[in-house]
């Protein structure tokens, strides 16, 4: 009798635990011209390019989830991992039921993709020529590819680029910046987020943060413009020695310190400016703290 009455219960367990590991295999054509839309709350999203013309995905769909399709008309594709029974993905990313899926995508290198995740870890590898948009909230978020135009904004989560980006526009609120690779067109923003960055020669860079710590190091293109703009966080500032660029550089309570030059004092009160010709002086470079140090180094 009892063991009667427990087979019910069993089989519902064994049913859950299938429907909580649903395995997904899905393709479609593809081409250099697609653009790809992913959207996943809770899990993994792997994008990688390969040299096929196809769009294929894998992976474990979470439980709760409707079935996954591929959605679209060439070349605008897209992939929603959706709720059972919720209007909306932004009404999902408020169910704590909600299981965590994993995708892992492959597609064409030269396609362009654009990813919404919330708490899920995101990586993208093998891009080379397409665009990329991220929007993240918790979730990290690693880049390895080259593009010409990339996009992430991300409030907690820490955000990794390597490769070469050669139009970036990156922000976080909490979140770390370490970008090695940037092209001749960057903007950085974060609250509190450490930044570390490189690249160059830069074009166009613009720099802003509240109390997170900044390391750059770069080449200014012939007549480029630099600014970064901090108010507690540190700022140290790398530059080869064959620079060309007027330099501007103040802080209200911060220690400046500088390689090229010489800082002034304030007459009354703290605070030290630089003003001062680099070379040619060809570009312009303006760094301005409230209370952040400014180190601005010679690089050679």
């Amino acid at each position: 009798m009892k063991t009667t009455r427990l087979l019910p219960l069993m089989l519902c367990l064994c049913v859950g635990s299938a429907l909580a590991d649903t395995p997904i295999d899905l393709r479609h054509a593809a081409s250099a011209r697609t653009h790809l839309e992913i959207s996943n709350v809770k899990g993994a999203v792997s994008v990688i390019g390969w040299d096929r013309p196809e769009l294929q995905v894998k992976g474990q769909l979470g439980e709760g989830a409707l079935p996954l399709a591929i959605t679209g008309t060439a070349p605008s594709l897209s992939l929603k991992v959706e709720p059972v029974g919720r209007g909306s993905w932004l009404d999902w990313s408020r169910d704590k039921t909600m299981g965590p899926t994993t995708l892992i995508v492959h597609l064409p290198r030269s396609a362009s993709v654009d990813v919404r995740v919330v708490s899920a870890t995101l990586s993208i590898d093998g891009i080379d020529g397409g665009a990329i948009a991220v929007k993240t909230v918790s979730g990290k978020t690693r880049i390895n590819a080259r593009t010409p135009l990339l996009k992430v904004d991300s409030v907690s989560g820490g955000i990794e680029l390597a490769g070469h980006a050669q139009d970036a526009d990156l922000q976080t609120v909490s979140g770390d910046i370490l970008a090695p690779v940037l092209g001749d067109k960057a903007r950085l923003q974060t609250v509190s987020g450490e930044i570390q960055a490189a690249g160059g020669p830069w074009r166009s860079f613009s720099l802003s943060t509240v109390s997170g710590d900044v390391r750059l190091k770069g080449a200014l293109a012939e007549g480029g413009n630099l600014g970064i703009d901090s108010m507690s966080g540190d700022v140290q500032l790398q530059l080869p020695p064959d620079t060309s660029a007027s330099l501007r550089a103040s802080t209200f309570s911060g220690d400046l310190r500088s390689d090229f030059g010489k800082p002034a004092q304030a007459d009354h009160g703290p605070g030290s400016t630089l003003e001062t010709r680099i070379g040619g002086g060809a570009g312009n470079i303006a760094i301005e703290t409230f209370s952040g140090d400014v180190r601005i180094r010679n690089a050679d």
